[in-house]
């Protein structure tokens, strides 16, 4: 799983009058991972830690079972990345960030993902790689692999503040990974010269693209899936890393799958993240793409009833209360 860790200051999420400090970041979907995590499988967190606060991520990491803390951490000289939140209301967010790790070279990345069978890509800082070194692992590694896009379509203004900003080379971006993870605004930027962002989604998914997942907040998730796409993830790429895959010929099919449980809501923040690494841990252990659609909506829907990512993977699984 490659991403960001992210120390959050969070003012106005609930009726509470002073800000919460917490993790945030990747750690949403490393909690969500733990909670689920296929039969067998070592999660392998990816992730460059500022020096300032390693020794807290350590202990925060430490929490978690079933993680490898070994091969891919990698502690840096630079501040890690910091973000202050603002909530306006619970869909709505103002966003300003600090320090900042530095992207992974290929130099670097490439003796960590030989070693996987499956990658999980979420851009929290739309910094973790650079759209080169996301061509070279495309090219070189032959499992799946999961992309959440969405701080891809974040730029940072003055004083740190994240604004709205297109996906410029987004053809190239989205022919990097297998399946790609947008929630709704960010799919209509995506379309914008397409006018229906539905039409355009049908149009891009392919023999490399397979499957393209839409986060639809309380009304639950769409998907547009390729001819291309099967239920085995680690089929995806039989040809191997250098071959392109064989077309399949056939029409893109579509469905949205409501959320079936409704939950009172106190803390929107990672329900993005948590929804990406639920489904995909559910395809990866063989749960069909509607179910796993089901399992995801009602994990991110859960996680907005916990404030908070710390404790989340025990929330998760009925062991811990808000």
């Amino acid at each position: 799983m490659i991403g960001t860790l992210v120390w959050d200051r969070i003012f106005a999420r609930d009726e509470r009058s002073e800000p919460v400090e917490e993790w945030g970041g990747i750690a949403y979907a490393l909690e969500a991972l733990t909670a689920a995590p296929p039969r067998g499988w070592l999660v392998v967190p990816v992730i460059k830690v500022g020096r300032d606060l390693a020794e807290h991520a350590g202990r925060f990491l430490r929490d978690l079972p079933g993680m490898d803390l070994e091969t891919g951490i990698r502690i840096v000289p630079e501040p890690n990345n910091r973000v202050e939140l603002r909530y306006q209301d619970q869909e709505r967010r103002c966003e300003h960030m600090s320090g900042g790790v530095p992207p992974w070279t290929w130099l670097e990345l490439e003796p960590v993902v030989r070693k996987l069978d499956a990658l999980y890509v979420n851009f929290i800082s739309g910094f973790e790689l650079t759209l080169d070194v996301a061509m070279q692992l495309r090219m070189s590694f032959d499992g799946p692999i999961y992309a959440d896009l969405h701080s891809l379509f974040l730029g940072v203004g003055p004083e740190g503040l994240r604004t709205p900003q297109p996906l410029t080379a987004w053809r190239e971006w989205l022919r990097c990974f297998d399946v790609i993870q947008v929630n709704e605004w960010e799919l209509d930027s995506l379309a914008n010269a397409w006018g229906d962002p539905w039409r355009f989604a049908a149009e891009v998914v392919d023999d490399e693209l397979k499957l393209l997942l839409v986060t639809l907040g309380p009304r639950g998730a769409a998907y547009v899936a390729s001819p291309a796409f099967t239920p085995d993830p680690l089929a995806w790429r039989a040809n191997g890393p250098f071959e392109r895959p064989i077309a399949v010929p056939g029409a893109s099919r579509s469905e949205h799958i409501p959320l079936e449980r409704e939950y009172e809501a106190v803390d929107p923040t990672g329900c993005g993240d948590v929804w990406g690494s639920t489904m995909f841990a559910r395809l990866l252990e063989g749960t069909p793409l509607v179910e796993a659609m089901r399992l995801a909506n009602d994990s991110a829907a859960r996680n907005s009833t916990h404030r908070g990512a710390t404790g989340l993977h025990r929330y998760l699984q009925g062991r811990l209360g808000t």
